[in-house]
């Protein structure tokens, strides 16, 4: 896999269901740096958005079940760079020991804070869950060798569904055969699919992680900042 066909890929099928995006404060993405990007997700075609919006692959964190399901296993991975995590139990541990090698060389982490819930259930375009605080947990636990490195970012992209069309794809609990821990797929009802046609993508101010945000992220103090650092997000 070339380092840039996952950039490759998101266009081309972009461009086959003629999705058409529409990009705003593309001045704020940070350049020559690591970070981690953090969006709201109601699509499979999210992860290909912001990898066309940001102009470079990013390595999406993914739900474990992906990695069991053959033909989407190739495709996610293999093809896009996504990178499956470890069943419910290990989730965290594993999400946290794959992005910290991956922010360490330089590359790109995206992260969908909903977590699960927004893609096995239908939501409004202007609807956004609770985030989960694994990516301030992750930021601020990863630290560079190399002095002469970028500080460590975390750049916010919403993602506004302006024109969409949606259908169903399969049963939930047919999924619960590749993931029995997940108990959302343990529901009656369908997997919903949801296709932009249209789409904006507002890319936030990135939260730079400085050596005064680590040396908060101890005893009492570290709750205050994981929780400045999720509503900067949000």
């Amino acid at each position: 896999m070339s380092k840039n066909s996952p950039l490759e890929i998101s266009h081309a099928l972009l461009a086959a269901l003629s999705t058409k995006i529409f990009r705003y404060y593309e001045d704020r993405i940070p350049e020559d740096a690591s970070y981690i990007v953090v969006s709201n997700h109601r699509s499979f075609l999210d992860a290909l958005i912001l990898m066309a919006s940001l102009g470079r692959p990013i390595r999406f964190a993914c739900h474990h079940y992906m990695g069991q399901v053959p033909i989407m296993r190739e495709i996610v991975t293999e093809q896009l760079g996504c990178f499956p995590l470890d069943s419910k139990e290990r989730s965290q541990q594993s999400f946290l020991q794959q992005s910290q090698v991956l922010l360490r060389s330089n590359q790109l982490v995206g992260v969908f804070p909903e977590g699960t819930a927004p893609m096995v259930k239908y939501t409004s375009p202007n609807h956004m869950s609770e985030f989960h605080r694994g990516f301030a947990h992750l930021a601020l636990r990863t630290q560079f060798e190399d002095i002469y490195q970028s500080p460590l970012a975390i750049l916010p992209v919403a993602l506004a569904s302006l024109e969409e069309v949606t259908t169903s794809t399969v049963p939930l609990k047919l999924l619960s055969l590749f993931d029995p821990s997940e108990p959302l797929f343990n529901q009656a009802g369908w997997h919903p699919l949801v296709i932009y046609q249209r789409v904006a993508v507002l890319i936030g101010h990135p939260f730079w992680i400085k050596q005064q945000h680590r040396q908060q992220y101890q005893g009492k103090q570290a709750k205050a900042i994981v929780e400045e650092i999720t509503n900067h997000c949000r």
